[in-house]
C-alpha cells in the first residue's frame, strides 16, 4: 500500500510540474503570435504608403535640378537673374567667383549651371556651374544672403584601350585604323608621330601590322568621356620595325622615344601635310611640268586642295618669306645649323609669320595654293642640309631629346609596363587596365 501511495504522489506532483509548462509555453507562444501580428500590420502599411508615394515625401525628399545650357549671348548675371536672383546677390556671387576661383567667363555650347532646390518648393540652396566634364564649381548658400564656393578637380577614371590592325591591299592606313576601332582623334596623333619616321605614300603595304595602346577617360558612373595619350604605337615599315612609347621625364617634360630609349621624335617630318599624296618625287632629272625641258627636282610635290594649312616641318626660325618666279609665294626656315626647309607655291602667308618670326613644329606658316610655275594646287617641300638638297623621303633625320642614364633606367621601367599592359590586352580585349 506505501509504495502504491508513493506512486500516486509523484504521479501528481509530475502532472502539475507538467501543467505549469504548458502553461508558459502557451504565454510563450501567444507572445510570438502577438509580435508577428504586429509586424505584419507596420510591413502592410510600409507598403501602402510606399505605392502612395507618401513614404518617398517623408523620408526621402525629392532634390529638384534646373539645368541651364549657357548659349550664345549668355551672361552669369543674366542667367542668374532669369532664376530670380536679386542684384545684390548676382553682384556678391559674381565678385566671389572671382576672387575665390577664378571664374570670369562662360562658355557657349560647353558650360552648364545646375540650380539645385531640396525640393521644388524650396528656395536654391546650391549652384554648380559645370565646366567640363573634370571640373565645377559649386557654391553653397549655407545661411540667406551668405554664398560660398569651391573649385572642384573631379578624378578621372583612366584606362588604357589596346587596338590591332593590318593593312589590306588598296588600302591607306587611315583606313586601316578606323576598321581597328581606333578613334580619329588618336589616329590624328598617331599620324604626326609616325611621319617623322614613315612616308605614308610609299611605306605603307598590304599585309603590314600595327598596334596602338593609348588612354580612355571614365566619369565616376562608368561612362567614357573622352580619350587622353597614346601611350605606345609600333608600325611594321618597309624599313622595320617602327616603335614609339610616351614617357615623362623627371623635369616634367614630355616625349616618344624607341624601345631602346632614343628620342624618336626627329628634327624634322618628312611629310608636312598628313595623309597628302606625292604627285613628284625628288629627282635629279625631271621634265618640268610648265617649262617643258629636263632638270632637277629638289623637293618632294605633295597634292592638297588651296587653302589647305602648311605647317613647319620642325621648330626654327623664318629666313626668308616672298615670291619668285619659280616658287611664288615661299617661305624658308632655318632650323639648326644643319638644316633649313622650304615651303612653296603657296596661295597666301599665316597671319604673324614674318622673316624673323621664331616658329614651332607643327605652327601653320601657310597655305596651299598654286602660285609661281605651277600646274594645280600643291605643296612643294624641300629639305636643305648643310646647303645641299637632300630627298626629304630618304634623308637621315637626326633624332632629338634623348635620355641620360638617370632617365633613361625609369623609362626601361616603365617600358616594361606598357609591354605588359599591351600583351594582357591583347589576350584580354576586355579587361580593365591602369597604368
Amino acid at each position: 500500500m506505501k509504495k502504491a501511495k508513493d506512486i500516486i504522489r509523484k504521479i501528481r506532483i509530475g502532472c502539475k510540474k507538467s501543467c505549469r509548462c504548458v502553461c508558459r509555453a502557451d504565454i510563450l507562444s501567444r507572445v510570438i503570435l502577438g509580435v508577428a501580428i504586429l509586424l505584419m500590420v507596420v510591413a502592410l502599411g510600409l507598403v501602402f504608403f510606399y505605392k502612395s508615394g507618401t513614404i518617398s515625401n517623408v523620408f526621402v525628399p525629392k532634390e529638384s535640378h534646373t539645368v541651364v545650357e549657357v548659349k550664345s549671348g549668355d551672361t552669369l548675371s543674366k542667367i542668374l537673374s532669369n532664376e530670380g536672383f536679386s542684384g545684390k546677390d548676382i553682384e556678391s556671387i559674381s565678385k566671389m567667383l572671382k576672387k575665390e576661383v577664378g571664374l570670369t567667363t562662360l562658355y557657349a555650347n560647353k558650360d552648364k549651371i545646375d540650380f539645385i532646390r531640396d525640393d521644388e518648393t524650396k528656395p536654391i540652396s546650391k549652384i554648380v556651374i559645370i565646366k567640363g566634364p573634370w571640373n565645377r564649381v559649386e557654391i553653397d548658400c549655407g545661411q540667406p544672403d551668405v554664398w560660398q564656393c569651391q573649385n572642384i578637380e573631379i578624378e578621372r577614371d583612366t584606362r588604357v584601350t589596346y587596338r590591332e590592325g593590318e593593312i589590306l591591299e588598296g588600302d591607306s592606313f587611315y583606313l586601316a585604323g578606323m576598321r581597328a576601332g581606333i578613334p580619329a582623334g588618336i589616329l590624328a596623333d598617331v599620324y604626326d608621330l609616325l611621319a617623322f619616321e614613315m612616308d605614308f605614300e610609299r611605306d605603307v603595304r598590304a599585309g603590314q601590322k600595327f598596334y596602338v595602346l593609348y588612354e580612355e577617360n571614365f566619369a565616376a558612373d562608368n561612362t567614357k568621356v573622352d580619350t587622353g595619350h597614346v601611350l605606345a604605337v609600333s608600325f611594321e615599315a618597309l624599313r622595320g620595325r617602327v616603335q614609339m612609347y610616351r614617357f615623362k621625364k623627371a623635369d616634367g617634360t614630355v616625349g616618344y622615344y624607341d624601345e631602346s630609349g632614343n628620342g624618336a621624335i626627329k628634327s624634322l617630318k618628312r611629310t608636312p601635310i598628313n595623309n597628302a599624296k606625292i604627285t613628284s618625287s625628288f629627282s635629279s632629272r625631271r621634265k618640268h611640268p610648265v617649262l617643258g625641258f629636263t632638270r632637277a627636282h629638289k623637293g618632294v610635290d605633295f597634292r592638297a586642295s588651296t587653302g589647305t594649312p602648311i605647317p613647319a616641318a620642325g621648330a626654327g626660325r623664318v629666313i626668308a618669306r616672298g615670291f619668285n618666279r619659280g616658287h611664288g609665294n615661299y617661305v624658308k626656315i632655318r632650323h639648326n645649323g644643319t638644316f633649313e626647309t622650304l615651303y612653296a607655291h603657296m596661295s597666301r602667308f599665316a597671319k604673324g609669320v614674318n622673316v624673323g618670326t621664331a616658329v614651332k613644329q607643327g605652327q601653320t606658316v601657310g597655305y596651299v595654293g598654286s602660285t609661281g610655275l605651277s600646274t594645280g594646287p600643291h605643296l612643294h617641300y624641300e629639305i636643305i642640309k648643310n646647303g645641299q638638297h637632300v630627298n626629304p623621303m630618304t634623308v637621315k633625320l637626326p633624332a632629338i631629346n634623348n635620355l641620360d642614364n638617370a632617365n633613361k633606367k625609369v623609362f626601361m621601367e616603365r617600358k616594361t609596363q606598357i609591354d605588359a599592359a599591351v600583351e594582357e590586352l591583347k589576350l584580354n580585349p576586355k579587361n580593365i587596365v591602369r597604368l
